[in-house]
């Protein structure tokens, strides 16, 4: 007897399977709780894909050929807001699986996966030139990833807007991004801007050519006789070296040895601050996400007004995202990793941070219903976060202002000369 397998059923595993992954984290997943979504036995799931690791990359091809097929038809900017939007919404599980889960992927799939990402902004960028040729083409690509990372924002709510609804809104933004000149009413770049140290890019969506990671830097040795660090300067020295080293190569390929050498410890001497590596994970994305909240309400509270204060936050947020693209990085593609009681505090943050965002944009905005201001603000987010950490616009020394006065225009604020990146603190 021949038992014939039912039509679709790779596509049907391939959606449970990213929407499993963009839901729980990819480490969160296991193959049998796929094969139960499906409505088939483990043993059977296998017969298509031969693990996890075959079912991710699928799942990222999958979301990517339609981005790319969309893109090859079109000829136009409005074209391309269309396509952009249509796959958002489409496969609105691929922004994470890219930003977040795709660093999990053999190297020459990662490499791939760059490859086609470059590909889909050269073709982007071709047609914005051919409606804007006075361009330059730095521009007009930094105008193409914005709109491209705009788009991906959708992939964080937590529910699914209607996706009618949903289209219409991001089709507005990609216009508006991709109508934009980066560096706004800022000819020059604000000599109060500092972009900060070098960031170092995110492997997966890492858009310049590939390399390998940078073994990790030593501290400077101890003198003979030189005081020791008191505990909690090296605690906090750990807490700065373990936000790096997460993001930069996940948290699984990070030993506590090489925690302890990028401070000038052993990897056992690290257990005399922290009971855990995942207790170190969770105290450094504490500490980072503190001092982002610090840095917005303090901006928020010392405006006069709802504009005001959404420009100054806008200022605050840019700043504190040139700043540590590491931490932006690691709260991306760790948060999973936490502890579920530190995961839940994580996500409790992050939903009343947008909350926030979202409450003084409607009050800017009043014609904006809740569904259109989320959409923008985690538009927002999404653009600043891989602006500060993409190559090879991350090195522009006046990419805080750009990003400045493309938040403006996501978040659909009058002018393009409002607000300041602060100089770091």
């Amino acid at each position: 007897m021949v038992v014939r397998r039912p039509p679709g059923r790779r596509a049907q595993i391939l959606a449970v399977a990213a929407d499993r992954f963009h839901r729980s984290g990819y480490h969160q997943v296991s193959m049998t709780e796929v094969a139960a979504g499906v409505g088939i036995t483990a043993p059977a799931l296998y017969r298509h894909f031969r693990g996890k690791p075959e079912l991710l990359d699928r799942a990222v091809r999958l979301g990517l050929d339609a981005l790319a097929c969309g893109l090859r038809g079109a000829r136009t900017t409005g074209d391309l807001g269309a396509a952009l939007a249509a796959v958002a919404v489409g496969h609105r599980p691929l922004g994470t699986l890219v930003q977040r889960d795709a660093r999990l992927l053999p190297p020459a799939r990662r490499a791939a996966l760059r490859r086609e990402l470059r590909a889909d902004v050269a073709l982007m960028t071709a047609v914005l030139r051919a409606g804007r040729p006075e361009l330059p083409l730095p521009d007009a690509e930094l105008l193409c990833w914005s709109a491209l990372s705009a788009c991906t924002g959708l992939s964080y709510q937590s529910a699914a807007p209607q996706p009618r609804r949903a289209e219409a809104v991001l089709r507005e933004l990609v216009a508006t991004v991709l109508a934009a000149s980066p560096g706004g009413a800022a000819a020059h770049p604000d000599p109060a801007v500092h972009p900060g140290p070098a960031v170092h890019p995110d492997p997966a969506v890492h858009p310049g050519p590939a390399v390998a990671p940078a073994p990790v830097p030593a501290a400077d040795p101890v003198a003979p006789g030189s005081p020791e660090p008191r505990p909690q300067a090296r605690r906090e020295e750990l807490l700065a070296a373990a936000v790096r080293l997460f993001h930069q190569r996940g948290f699984d390929n990070v030993s506590t040895d090489q925690l302890g050498a990028a401070v000038g410890i052993s990897g056992p001497s690290v257990y005399r601050h922290f009971d855990s590596k995942a207790q170190l994970l969770a105290a450094s994305l504490v500490r980072s996400r503190e001092r982002l909240w610090q840095e917005v309400d303090g901006a928020f509270a010392a405006a006069a007004g709802p504009e005001a204060a959404l420009a100054a936050g806008l200022g605050a947020y840019v700043g504190f995202a040139l700043r540590n693209g590491d931490y932006l990085g690691a709260m991306l593609s760790e948060t999973e990793r936490l502890a579920p009681p530190d995961r839940r505090v994580a996500v409790d943050f992050r939903r009343d941070f947008l909350r926030t965002w979202v409450g003084l944009l409607r009050r800017v905005r009043p014609e904006y219903d809740a569904v259109e201001a989320r959409i923008r603000v985690h538009a927002l987010f999404a653009l600043v976060n891989d602006g500060v950490r993409n190559r090879p616009h991350s090195a522009r020394p006046d990419l805080g202002n750009c990003l400045l006065h493309l938040g403006r225009a996501v978040l659909g604020l009058p002018g393009t000369d409002g607000g300041r990146v602060p100089a770091p603190r």
